[in-house]
């Protein structure tokens, strides 16, 4: 028989609402009360029925991460830090894709009318959308951004992306490249800005004055990758070493020289961005910045239930990067 919340409360001595926020990992319940709740719901075997919850709290207890990234392989590592604060503290997790232009609001909408999420997660473009920041600012939505342009007054987490970027290209200068090209991420990202900022500083600090020629636009996907890195390759003197704003792309660049008979990093250096798992299964392993996108899923929910619970609570975390040299840099050849 189906263990209820009344049983956990009698066992632990406890009221129902008291066995409610502890569940619901709500502030100002003392120790010893919390441990007699958790070692009753552990004895029971009591798992909380979101249902009721729901019409109980008139919440949904769930929440939905709003984007059209299209990074696979970030996207899931966000997902992933979110299921963990979702389960931590008794939510659901929606997911909710959105078209861009005319479909964002249509979308948007049909989201909130279909699942009635308590809060949203948004993440890159999306996250300094003026439709989408409008839509939730005017139904009073609670939301968490993840890498807004404009942090100031928001809750969520971001990293100093321009600083990692200075490193990484550091890195390449330091082994004697000076031909360094950067294929960017699509106009709309704010880390678009950020790490194109990083790649122009860099080259500054390093006395190497900018080539337009050597960057060139990309969407953050594979596919755009294959076309940035065909371009830059065709150059009449082509780079020494590739910056790619992401992983994905620095995964095309690989297949492109590959196809080419170049070698890496015996012909061509190549680093990207994010640390997603492809850095690790391609070979040689790509240098790039350690972005903690998991994490950074996971600290931007755990901030967006906060602001739930308090409407005044939630902050603006920052996390740190590291830059991981791997066995896809190297000194340039002699030409």
């Amino acid at each position: 028989m189906r263990s209820r919340i009344e049983d956990v409360a009698a066992i632990a001595g406890v009221s129902i609402k008291t066995v409610s926020r502890v569940l619901n990992n709500e502030p100002n319940v003392r120790v010893e009360t919390r441990d007699r709740v958790l070692a009753a719901v552990s004895r029971l075997g009591y798992k909380p029925n979101l249902s009721a919850r729901s019409l109980a709290g008139q919440r949904s207890y769930a929440l939905a991460l709003v984007y059209n990234n299209p990074s696979r392989n970030y996207l899931m590592e966000i997902q992933n830090g979110m299921l963990e604060a979702c389960h931590a503290n008794h939510y659901n997790l929606i997911l909710g894709p959105v078209g861009i232009g005319r479909r964002t609001l249509p979308d948007l909408a049909a989201l909130f009318e279909n699942s009635r999420p308590d809060g949203v997660v948004l993440i890159p473009p999306l996250t300094d959308d003026a439709v989408v920041l409008a839509y939730l600012e005017d139904n009073e939505i609670p939301f968490s951004s993840i890498a807004p342009r404009h942090p100031e007054g928001r809750i969520g987490v971001r990293m100093d992306e321009t600083t990692a970027v200075v490193e990484l290209i550091g890195h390449l200068v330091a082994q004697g490249h000076r031909r360094i090209a950067h294929i960017k991420g699509p106009r709309a990202h704010g880390a678009c800005q950020w790490r194109l900022a990083g790649y122009r500083q860099a080259l500054r600090e390093a006395g190497i004055e900018y080539d337009p020629a050597l960057v060139v636009n990309g969407q953050f996907s594979f596919e755009s990758g294959i076309d940035a890195a065909n371009a830059l390759l065709d150059l009449p003197e082509p780079p020494t070493a590739i910056f790619a704003a992401n992983d994905d792309m620095a995964a095309a660049v690989f297949r492109v020289a590959g196809q080419r008979g170049l070698r890496v990093p015996r012909d061509l250096s190549v680093c990207g961005f994010d640390d997603t798992p492809i850095a690790g299964h391609i070979y040689p392993a790509l240098t790039t910045v350690r972005q903690p996108t998991d994490t950074m899923g996971r600290l931007a929910t755990e901030q967006l239930i906060e602001r739930i619970r308090s409407p005044k609570a939630g902050r603006m975390v920052t996390v740190d990067h590291a830059v991981l040299v791997r066995e896809s840099t190297h000194a340039p050849r002699r030409r």
